[in-house]
This record gives structure tokens, sequence and C-alpha cells, in this order.
């Protein structure tokens, strides 16, 4: 009679060796410790453990990543690739060369179409044209009132700086202009 597998045992002796678990269970941890239980690892087990590859290398990894993600951005470009040539080149209608009334019903509507696109996109064109003309006109007007208004400003401040900066002969500061900016900044002050 077979009794089941306890917790530490990994699966009994009629695995011969491959129990379940991450180490192999219980046969294999004998093994590897030695038959009295706790002693060193032999040389030749020792060596056997390092060779045995355990799958985890970083490099291949990466490399395994990369190579992933340029094939996938490869796919990417191929299908936009595929979709702007369906895009650009609509499939052409096969005409018949019996003259049958398939080939002249098939022709007229495409061409009408063709002149309809030129022509709505001659309208849009000369929208859009007009549209820029008039945004640049705008922004070239409010450009010009700014740069008018900059020099006034630089104007009024030099004739200011040049009425602050008077000397009498003696080389005193004329205090007139003075007095009158400090009255002023005084009024506007009060006033707000």
């Amino acid at each position: 009679m077979k009794r089941p597998p306890s917790r530490g045992d990994g699966g009994g002796g009629s695995d011969k060796g491959k129990g379940k678990g991450r180490w192999g269970g219980r046969r294999r941890n004998e093994q590897r410790l030695g038959v009295g239980g706790g002693g060193a690892l032999s040389l030749a087990a020792f060596a056997n453990a390092k060779s045995r590859s355990t799958g985890y290398n970083p490099a291949l990894i990466k490399k395994q990543k990369e190579f992933y993600r340029n094939a996938k951005l490869i796919g990417k470009y191929k299908r936009s690739k595929k979709q702007q040539n369906q895009t650009n080149s609509r499939p052409q209608l096969q005409i018949r060369e019996d003259g049958g009334d398939d080939a002249q019903d098939a022709q007229k509507p495409h061409n009408k179409r063709k002149k309809r696109t030129a022509q709505s996109l001659k309208e849009e064109y000369e929208k859009k044209h007009a549209e820029d003309e008039k945004a640049k006109m705008e922004r070239n007007a409010i450009i010009q009132a700014k740069r008018e208004e900059r020099e006034k400003s630089e104007a009024k401040r030099k004739e200011l700086r040049e009425k602050m900066f008077k000397k009498t002969r003696s080389g005193q500061p004329v205090m007139k202009y003075r007095i009158e900016h400090l009255l002023e900044t005084a009024i506007g002050s009060s006033s707000k």
C-alpha cells in the first residue's frame, strides 16, 4: 500500500529524484547534502551544480527585448506604409476592350469625381489662403500698435530722464522738474 506524500517528501521514491517543488524534493536534497545530512557538498556535486545553467542571462534578455521592440516598430511602420499606399492609390476600375456599356459607365463617375475633387480642393485652398492672409494682417496690426506704444513710452521716459538730470551752471540739480514729478506721482497714487 502506497502512502500519500507528505509536505517535505517531494513525491516519494517512484520518481527517481525528480520530485515536485523548486529544488526537486527530498531525495535531491539528500543527494546534495550527502547521506548524513548537513554535510558539505562534494567537489563533484559542487562542480555539477555550478555548471548547471539556470537560464537567466541579463545580456540575452536585453537583446531579446530589443529584438522584439524593433520587430514591433518595423511591423507598425509596414502597416502605416501599406495604409498610405492604399489611401494614395485608389483601385482602378477595369475597362473592357469590347466597348460594352460597363466600360462607359465605369469611366463617367470616376471623371466627375476627379473634377469635383479638384474644384473643391481649389476652393478649399483659396479659403484657407484668405484666412491665413487675414490672420497675418491682424498680427501685423497688433505688432504695429505695440511698436508705436513702445516708441511713445520710450520717448516719454527719455524726456523725463533729461529733465531729471538737468543741472544748473554750478552743477546743482534743477529741483523744479523733480518736484513736479513727485507731485504727479502723489496725485496719481491718491486718485487710484
